[in-house]
């Protein structure tokens, strides 16, 4: 779990700082990682349970009624199954108290001219074809959503030989993610 630096209030700019806390604290493992679920938990929520205090540290030290009721604090779950990750999305509720979510993926990018390559392949063939592909470029993908519709995505390019690896932020970078994460919080 994530917790030294929960960010404070869900705005839009606070929510890209948890996507970036989320997507460092992935990182930290490595890449080849399979994708990872987070919740964002009310940090005064937190505060309130000693076992999740201790782990809070700093953040939780003193009067859970000093903790700003806007600060959120991403919790890490459990390693969801093997499968495709819309049917697994599909399957999760969040219950209340939970006010948002997060899932942080690899993902593989293609440039445009690799479009009609791809174009007069099988469906099933386009995973495997664009893993070969001698243009594809590797890409760690951190989305987040609140139950009031907000979101925002961090994307880390993984860096090349001869370059280090690229950072882009923006609320549509996975616009398809950004639904699926959002039905998990419908009640």
């Amino acid at each position: 779990m994530p917790a030294e630096n929960s960010a404070t209030g869900p705005g839009p700019v606070l929510l890209e700082a948890i996507a970036a806390e989320i997507e460092a604290y992935v990182g930290q493992a490595g890449w080849d990682l399979a994708p990872s679920l987070f919740a964002l938990v009310p940090t005064r929520l937190l505060a309130a349970d000693p076992a999740a205090a201790a782990v809070l540290g700093d953040t939780a030290t003193g009067d859970p009624d000093d903790i700003s009721p806007d600060s959120l604090t991403p919790v890490a779950q459990e390693d969801l199954p093997e499968g495709p990750l819309d049917e697994m999305l599909a399957q999760i509720g969040w219950p209340a108290e939970v006010l948002g979510c997060a899932l942080s993926q690899e993902i593989v990018l293609l440039p445009p001219s690799a479009e009609p390559e791809l174009d007069d392949l099988a469906i099933e063939s386009v995973p495997a074809a664009a893993l070969e592909h001698p243009e594809r470029r590797e890409a760690r993908l951190v989305v987040a959503v609140l139950r009031d519709g907000r979101s925002a995505s961090i994307l880390r390019l993984r860096g090349t030989a001869e370059a280090g690896d690229d950072l882009l932020t923006g609320p549509d970078l996975a616009p398809n993610l950004v639904a699926a994460l959002s039905a998990t919080l419908t009640d």
